[in-house]
């Protein structure tokens, strides 16, 4: 069952066929991207796979429908499988309570320090929660400190422009966090190239046609790639 925010969703996906998002604005001007209904599908595909949704994971949503993290990397995939979800604005002081009763969210990781600081999260079970960070550079202290009250975490990078689920790695309690720098994943879900230091990706979960040049400084290496700042 999904809340009031249905109807708002489905005016959204089928308005001039598809969906508008709207960029952060983290690495300048908020823009418009539109999504094809065909882009959606793909990226639904992904979204599935990556944040090991089912028919009876529960989604809490706490970050804006309006861009690609809060609507498309759990929200929308969850929806077409009929999944339970919950869209309420992020407060970082009843949040763990309200999630105990869901599978799933998507935190940024100025989320994640401000839920480090609370109280209770030191206290806190999050055993197999599936807990999606990205849209800001990620870094190992809010991975390990998720993972180590339970929770599976998926670091994840994407854009506006593609994905949101692009390349990403799952982390575990148990594993070993033994980098500093922000890590983007070691799995992508589109065609990757470095030029000059620069990430370009391209697939059918790309709003656009051909190579896109993100902008994002990236290095490669075993596999693992890894976020250095913007061009």
């Amino acid at each position: 069952m999904i809340n009031e925010e249905d109807e708002l969703l489905q005016v959204r996906l089928y308005k001039r066929r598809g969906v508008d998002i709207v960029s952060s604005g983290t690495t300048g001007e908020p823009k418009i991207v539109h999504r094809t209904p065909e882009n959606l599908e793909a990226c639904n595909k992904v979204a599935i796979e990556v944040e090991m949704l089912t028919s009876k994971s529960k989604v809490f949503t706490c970050t804006k429908l309006d861009h690609a993290g809060g609507l498309l990397l759990q929200t929308l995939p969850a929806y077409t499988l009929g999944c339970d979800i919950h869209v309420a604005k992020f407060n970082p002081y009843t949040f763990l309570k309200e999630f105990q009763s869901y599978t799933h969210t998507f935190l940024v990781p100025k989320m994640c320090q401000a839920l480090m600081k609370t109280k209770g999260f030191i206290t806190c079970d999050l055993t197999d929660k599936v807990i999606a960070m990205g849209s800001e550079p990620i870094a190992s202290g809010e991975i390990k400190a998720f993972i180590d009250r339970g929770a599976i975490v998926v670091a994840n990078w994407g854009m506006s422009e593609i994905g949101p689920n692009t390349i990403n790695k799952i982390f575990r309690r148990g594993d070993t966090i033994d980098f500093t720098e922000n890590i983007m994943g070691d799995t992508a879900y589109c065609d990757t190239k470095i030029v000059d230091g620069e990430l370009h990706v391209k697939g059918d979960i790309c709003a656009i046609d051909g190579w896109l040049a993100t902008g994002d400084l990236v290095e490669q290496n075993d596999g693992v790639y890894w976020y250095y700042g913007r061009v």
